[in-house]
């Protein structure tokens, strides 16, 4: 049967073992849902698994209504199987060599269901091995004794942590078919590093994010279920920023000289002043958060690097190898420049494909205008490919949620590999899943691209991985370089 009663957990700071916590979950399982736990490793998934099986202590919040019995499979479960015949081992105190507790006791000492559980050894081949001793059994072997023990168990919950890791093609089969056929039945909780493993009986995801859950989606809300799988796409370890293209490969910079420095800078409107004293150098490969207030000069001071502002040529700049003012052309130091805005966004509007979004970005166009080679739409549909947008490459650009627009444009601006890529308030107007799905975007290209990130933004606690230099505009005692 199915939970008999919904297990609540409100406001919960749960703290774990070597120091792990997990921080004010709130989140209700129903006895008709079967939810997904995701996210990084180290996110917290199978802490917050954990949580419904007792473990972990609750500092603050309610924990509330647990079941009574749990049938639980995760890779500290195993170890603690094991570690706990090993200590009978060493208890031992006859003169004979322990062989261990064979099999067929470790299943049955918890198993309520013999039949099932025969049925299941079965299924797994393991019935040739219920008389060896479990310490004996390999890893694998050891997962399925597991997996038998929380099935036949009878439980009021299932709690399966990476349950397809380790089996052979068999197994995982007569697993994924069993999960099946019992969901009607049985509540589950999945924990999966792999969404593409995800059964089709789950109805909820739960995302989780540095102890904290940050997302739960229902199946049936198709766009959020879609942008959390997108997440999940950007957040992948695999997946690589697409090359350059050579054929309009950027002339070479000088690798030991910054790309921007900016000497007792300042921008004054009569006896208004913006700011002022301001020194700032951005070296290469060196990723920037800058933050202030409204009205503290953040766009005007980007406006000072590209080149838009009056005043940039009355300040004392250094950009891309010029000194501003030495007559050098707006278009050569834009050139090196990738921008993303909220005001770029408004201003795209003409009605082209995805793909064609990001291949302007090798021209710097608004729309395409020119014929692409075949080697920009390969590294365009590429990036589609990162994007999680393969299959909406011929789609119009006006026809996507604004968060998709606004990765696109990121990606647009990332074609040529800009050695300085600007990204001006890249999450106004986005709700928190989009916001997420453009900072894991922002967290990729910090990590693997060679384009340096400056990321602006209203808040100095609004950090992403990857950024350790951060400028607060209002405060031009911090402005100057400073590792995190």
């Amino acid at each position: 049967m199915p939970l008999p009663y919904s297990i609540r957990v409100t406001n919960a700071t749960v703290e774990f073992d070597k120091g792990f916590v997990c921080k004010q979950i709130n989140w209700v399982v129903h006895p008709e849902h079967h939810w997904l736990i995701c996210g990084n490793n180290g996110s917290g998934k199978s802490a917050l698994a954990a949580i419904l099986a007792g473990a972990g202590e609750v500092q603050m919040g309610i924990v509330k209504d647990l079941p009574q019995r749990v049938g639980i499979v995760s890779f500290e479960a195993q170890q603690e199987l094991i570690e706990a015949e090993r200590r009978k081992d060493d208890a031992d105190i006859m003169d004979v060599i322990a062989e261990g507790t064979p099999v067929t006791e470790i299943i049955a000492a918890v198993a309520k269901d013999k039949p099932l559980a025969d049925a299941l050894c079965e299924k797994f081949g393991l019935t040739p091995l219920l008389d060896r001793a479990f310490r004996k059994l390999s890893t694998g072997e050891s997962r399925k004794v597991m997996l038998i023990r929380a099935l036949a168990c009878k439980p009021d919950l299932l709690i399966l942590d990476e349950p397809f890791e380790g089996l052979d093609v068999e197994s995982l089969a007569a697993l994924q078919s069993h999960l099946t056929n019992i969901a009607a039945t049985t509540t589950m909780i999945l924990v999966l590093n792999r969404l593409d493993q995800c059964p089709n009986f789950i109805s909820h995801l739960a995302y989780m994010d540095q102890g904290q859950l940050t997302q739960q989606v229902s199946r049936k809300e198709t766009e959020a279920w879609q942008q959390l799988h997108g997440l999940l796409h950007l957040k992948k370890s695999e997946l690589k920023v697409p090359p350059s293209d050579a054929d309009t490969a950027l002339p070479p910079l000088d690798p030991d000289a910054p790309l921007v420095r900016i000497t007792n800078g300042a921008i004054k409107y009569g006896d208004t002043v913006i700011f002022e004293n301001l020194n700032w150098t951005i070296n290469q490969g060196e990723h920037w958060q800058l933050t202030g207030p409204n009205g503290c000069g953040k766009t005007a001071l980007l406006s000072l690097i590209t080149g838009d502002h009056p005043q940039c040529y009355i300040n004392d700049i250094f950009v891309f190898g010029f000194h501003r003012g030495s007559g050098e052309s707006i278009w050569q130091i834009k050139q090196f420049i990738g921008y993303v805005s909220t005001a770029l966004q408004w201003e795209y509007t003409v009605g082209t494909s995805l793909r064609n979004v990001i291949i302007s970005g090798f021209y710097d166009s608004i729309g395409l205008y020119s014929k692409p080679t075949d080697n920009q739409r390969k590294l365009a549909d590429e990036w589609l490919e990162v994007l999680g947008m393969k299959a909406r490459a011929d789609e119009t650009f006006a026809s996507q949620s604004y968060g998709d627009q606004r990765l696109l444009l990121i990606a647009r601006s990332m074609v040529k590999h800009p050695p300085l890529l600007i990204l001006d308030e890249p999450c106004l107007g986005l709700d928190d899943m989009n916001r997420q799905r453009v900072l894991a975007l922002i967290e990729l290209i910090c990590e693997r691209s060679d384009s340096t990130v400056l990321y602006v933004n209203h808040h100095a606690e609004d950090r992403i991985s990857g950024i350790e230099n951060y400028l607060a505009l209002g405060d031009l005692s911090n402005a100057s370089n400073q590792g995190s």
